[in-house]
This record gives structure tokens, C-alpha cells and sequence, in this order.
């Protein structure tokens, strides 16, 4: 590495205030020293034993989670670098619904492992050949190396083979440890509920919707087919059955001004006058409601005190939904338009629902809004009868319900957030079934495989391949160090497993083959588990995006030659004052 010399000053071009970084001290390796201590901050939550971050944020909001999404988001990361890796993170999130702390651990083993090749005097161009030779063997490796294709997304996952159990199992199981068996049947029910009959890639995740109700257990958690919404009706009635549902937008009360007035009255009969027009008005807009058969009424904001009167006369049920993205969820189970004015909808607009009611779940009240389905309308017998001929030609979407139990907010949060990592991934296998050995297995025998890859190859890029083989060892090696076990001596068991042939060292007792992973559940002594045999199987999509966002994000941080900062935009700081009362005296 040549040594770099000062220059004398030359020309100034820029202006005063920037910043003019240069050479592999200053820009190369201040950045890998960035990303590692990223990676290092999310590296200790990988995994079953993972352990949770407390992040507060800028507004004062506390989070308990290890999840990697939740706490990368939450921070305000400010380094150039390391704000790339973050991008590739989020985009990993975006794209699988799951990785992202692969994305984080793998990039940044990849520029330490090309921190030691640039010191021995590799070129940063050479390094980056060799990292792409890398990822397209590995890439075309995994192909070869699924195990199983998820068949049904439906019924009893317990009964068969269950691929799809197996894999949301897995997901849940790296947030929630322990109580993954509870949470991936919950998302397998509402899945097969929400999963459209004829076409699986067409699964919205929009259509699996988590409500956390305070009190209770995890295991007192149910899927509910329809929306729930964590409060009651605001008129006395509770439930209605097969009737139309209109839907408002605006609030359901007698209209204000947009400006400021001001009302003459000039006698006490004037006002008494004025005060029955408002009756009258609001007494009429709820007859022709109530006239046009409209039996529930939803509103996006307020409901006067003067309109529930009228609804509790004509017995009609009035739901308040504040959340304007809940209130699209809802018209696309009822199959209706919000309006945003007060009056009778027209057929086209007006919803339907076969039953909304109220229940009691723990010490709250929720209200269900549901469609029944073919199922239930054929038990249901003579129930069914009342049920309007024109109910099965409305659009509405199979909309379920997850409602989580928990004994605190931050316990239901991570709880949620492990639910929708499993839906995440359910809508990964709809694009590609195809599933692999998780626990690291499938890592271990890539390394072995790119290894070989890097023997065949020629030239200055097989060190850069050794060096993306090594990297891949990473997660192995962390999930025995959260494990508290020694990680040297787990890779070296996993390493000798994978070059042996499957069934080779069964005959003395040894695991042996290209599913062989790392059990985390071993005490002190490190040991290897069959991912297959135990069910532990994580979808293809998840590491072929995993691997190519963390070497592309890889790739670009290490092709930075050059920095350049401009002075940050703004005035002058004001000057500290004190923390005394502006009267007194210095």
C-alpha cells in the first residue's frame, strides 16, 4: 500500500466549508468501520436467542423488540455507508417481507473480509469481480439445494407434510421463540382464510389484519373472519344481521361552516325556532336512512349526541372508525363507497353485511363486522332465509382478523410484528413455493460450494471468492454466540459435516449431509441438528433477494474512492442560553 503524500495548497475548488475525502484510510476503510458497527448493533438480535434492543426514538416512543426492521427504522442513521446498507435492508423488507438483518450481518462481513484483501494490496475493482463471480455461483448453487415446494395453502396443515406451517414456524420462531407453535397456527388459519381460491399470487397481506386487546395470555389468542375493531357501537343496538351498511367519510352531525358567523336572534321563540330546525333536519336525514333499509351506519369522524338520539329511536346501529385506512378496509368488506356528505346513498354506494355485533374479549369490547361464509350460510338452514337475494352480486374481499392477547403493549407489539413476518413470507412462497434447509444449513453448504467454485477459477478473483465462502460462515457463527456456545467449534463441526457425504458419518454417530444446521437449543456443549428431519425450512425467495441486495450493497461501498461534503445549509447557531430566568441579571 503506497504511502500518501500531503499536497502543497493548489487551486481551491470548492467552496469554503467542504469536505474532500480521499484514499483507503479516509474513505475505505472509515466506511467497513461504519458498517460494522451497524452491523454489530442488529447482529446480537439475530436468531431464536436474539436479544432485544430498547430504542427511543426522536418523539419519546419507546420499543422493546429484536426485531432488525423495527429498530433500524427507528434509528437515525447519519452515515453515508452505513445509510446504504439500511437501504438495502428496507428493500429487502420490501421485496420478501423478511431478512433483514441477514442483509445487514452478510454486508458488512463482506467489507470486513475485503478489509483485509485491500490490506494485503488487492485492488478494490479485483475484489469486486470476484465477490460478483461469487454471488452468481452461489446463486445458481441454491437453485439446486431446495427441499421441499409448498402444494397447499389451505385446510390442516398438521395432517401431510405441512411445508407451509413449517416455514412460518420458522420465521415466527427467529421474533417469538417459544411460542412459535401459537402464532404460526393463527397466521396459517387466517392465510387459508384470505387466500384466494383459484390464484395464490394474488394474496394481498392487506387482508390479514392484528388487533392487540391488553389482558390474557398469548395461547387465549383467536383468528376472527372479518374486521374487528377495539370499541363498541355508539348507539344501544349491538348487533344486526343481513342488512345494508352505509358509509361516511364525514362527520354524522348537523353541518358547520366553513367560516366564522354569527346568528341574530331576536326573541326567545327565534330560538327556540332555530334549535327544532336542527332537529327536524337531523330526524329527517335518519328516516330516509332508515327508509332506504340502511340497518348499520359507519362514520369516519363525529357522531353528534343529537343523531345517536335518532338512530336509538329507529334502531339502527352507528360505528365509529377514526382511522381513514381501517375505513377503506371496511368498504371493501361491505362492498360500499364512503361518501363525503351527509344523506341516502344510492344502490351503488350502499354496502351489505351479513353480521355486525358486538363481543367481549377480556375486560374490552370489540365490534365484528363479517361475511358469512358458504359454509356457515348451509348450516345456518332457515337462518339463511332472510338473507337479500342481491347479497352474493356485491364485491367484498375475505378479510380475517388476528386478535393477540398479551400482559403489555410492548409484549402485543412484538407479538404483531412477529405475525406479520409470517405473512410476509406466506406471500413470498405465493411467488416462489420453493423452500430450503434453514438453521444455517443451506449458508454452510454455499460456502462449501462457492469454496469449489473459487478452486476451479483462475486469476486474482478466487481470493475475493475464498473471501465471499468465509463470509457466509458469519451466521452460523452468530447465532452460536447469542446461543452462548462456542461458535469456533460449531463451525468446525458444521464444516466437517457438509464435506462428508450424507450418511457417511452416521455410522459413528455424526450428522452428516447438506441440511445439517445449528441447534439452539444445546446447553453448553455446541451441536448440530438435521433442518430437514426437524421441520426447520425457510423459502428460497428470502435468501436468493437476502444474497444479492447484501453484495450489491457490499459492492457499492466498497467502490467509493472519494467523499465529498458540503458545508450543511442554514444560518449561524444561535448562542446557548442560559438555563436562569431571561430577567436576571449575567
Amino acid at each position: 500500500m503506497a504511502l500518501r503524500v500531503p499536497q502543497a495548497n493548489g487551486p481551491q475548488l470548492f467552496k469554503e466549508g467542504y469536505k474532500n475525502l480521499q484514499g483507503l484510510e479516509e474513505v475505505i476503510f472509515r466506511n467497513i468501520q461504519a458498517t460494522k458497527e451497524m452491523s454489530e448493533l442488529t447482529r446480537t438480535s439475530f436468531g431464536p436467542n436474539g436479544r432485544n434492543k430498547m430504542v427511543v426514538n426522536h418523539l419519546e416512543k419507546l420499543f422493546v423488540t429484536n426485531d432488525a426492521a423495527t429498530i433500524i427504522r427507528e434509528l437515525e442513521v447519519v452515515h453515508p455507508a452505513a445509510k446504504l446498507i439500511v437501504m438495502a435492508s428496507q428493500q429487502q423488507e420490501a421485496e420478501a417481507g423478511d431478512g433483514t438483518n441477514y442483509v445487514v450481518i452478510f454486508a458488512s462481513e463482506l467489507l470486513q473480509r475485503a478489509e483485509s484483501l485491500l490490506r494485503m494490496g488487492l485492488h478494490p475493482s479485483e475484489i469486486a469481480r470476484g465477490y460478483e463471480l461469487a454471488l452468481k455461483a452461489g446463486l445458481q448453487a441454491l437453485e439446486g439445494l431446495a427441499v421441499a415446494q409448498v402444494a397447499q395453502w389451505g385446510g390442516d396443515q398438521r395432517q401431510g407434510d405441512g411445508e407451509l406451517l413449517k416455514a412460518i414456524t420458522t420465521a415466527i420462531a427467529s421474533k417469538q421463540y417459544g411460542q412459535e407453535a401459537v402464532l404460526g397456527a393463527l397466521v396459517v388459519e387466517a392465510v387459508a382464510a384470505a387466500m384466494p381460491a383459484r390464484d395464490p399470487a394474488r394474496f394481498n397481506v392487506d387482508n390479514v389484519r392484528v388487533v392487540k386487546v391488553l389482558g390474557g395470555s398469548l395461547a387465549q389468542s383467536r383468528v376472527e373472519h372479518g374486521m374487528v375493531f377495539p370499541r363498541a357501537p355508539e348507539t344501544a343496538v349491538t348487533h344486526v344481521r343481513f342488512g345494508k351498511v352505509a358509509v361516511f367519510a364525514c362527520p354524522v352531525d348537523m353541518g358547520q361552516t366553513e367560516t366564522k358567523g354569527t346568528v341574530l336572534l331576536h326573541s326567545a321563540g327565534e330560538m327556540l325556532d332555530y334549535t327544532k330546525g336542527e332537529e327536524a333536519q337531523m330526524a329527517r336525514v335518519v328516516t330516509e336512512l332508515h327508509e332506504a333499509g340502511v340497518a348499520a351506519v359507519i362514520c369516519g369522524a363525529g357522531v353528534g349526541d343529537l343523531a345517536i338520539h335518532y338512530f336509538n329511536r329507529r334502531g339502527m346501529l352507528v360505528l365509529k372508525v377514526p382511522s381513514k385506512f381501517e375505513l377503506r378496509r371496511l368498504c371493501r368488506v361491505v362492498g360500499a363507497n364512503p361518501l363525503a356528505r351527509l344523506g341516502v346513498p344510492t344502490p351503488e354506494e350502499m354496502g351489505y353485511c351479513d353480521e355486525v355485533r358486538t363481543a367481549e374479549i377480556g375486560g374490552d369490547r370489540v365490534t365484528i363486522v363479517r361475511q358469512w361464509s358458504a359454509e356457515e350460510l348451509a348450516k345456518a338452514g332457515d337462518l339463511a332465509a332472510g338473507r337479500p337475494a342481491f347479497a352474493d352480486r356485491i364485491q367484498r374481499s375475505p378479510l380475517v382478523t388476528v386478535v393477540l392477547r398479551g400482559a403489555t403493549q410492548n409484549a402485543l407489539d412484538d407479538a404483531e410484528r412477529a405475525v406479520d413476518d409470517g405473512v410476509n413470507v406466506v406471500k413470498a412462497l405465493t411467488k416462489d413455493a420453493r423452500l430450503v434447509a434453514g438453521a444455517c444449513a443451506t449458508e454452510m453448504e454455499l460456502s462449501r460450494l462457492v469454496h469449489e467454485a473459487a478452486d476451479r477459477t483462475a486469476g486474482i478473483s478466487q481470493h475475493a471468492m475464498k473471501a465471499f465462502a468465509q463470509a457466509l460462515e458469519v451466521f452460523a457463527r452468530t447465532m452460536a454466540d447469542n446461543a452462548g456456545v462456542d461458535s469456533t467449534a460449531l463451525v468446525a463441526k458444521l464444516i466437517a459435516a457438509h464435506h462428508h457425504k450424507a450418511g457417511q458419518g452416521e455410522a459413528a454417530g455424526v450428522l452428516a449431509g447438506p441440511s445439517v444446521g445449528v441447534d439452539v437449543d444445546c446447553d453448553f456443549e455446541p451441536r448440530t441438528v438435521d433442518a430437514v428431519a426437524r421441520g426447520i425450512l425457510d423459502p428460497l425467495a428470502v435468501k436468493q433477494w437476502g444474497l444479492t441486495y447484501a453484495t450489491q450493497a457490499a459492492l457499492t461501498v466498497l467502490q467509493v474512492d472519494q467523499i465529498v461534503m458540503a458545508k450543511t445549509a442554514g444560518g449561524p447557531k444561535l448562542p446557548k442560553q442560559n438555563a436562569g430566568h431571561w430577567d436576571e441579571d449575567d
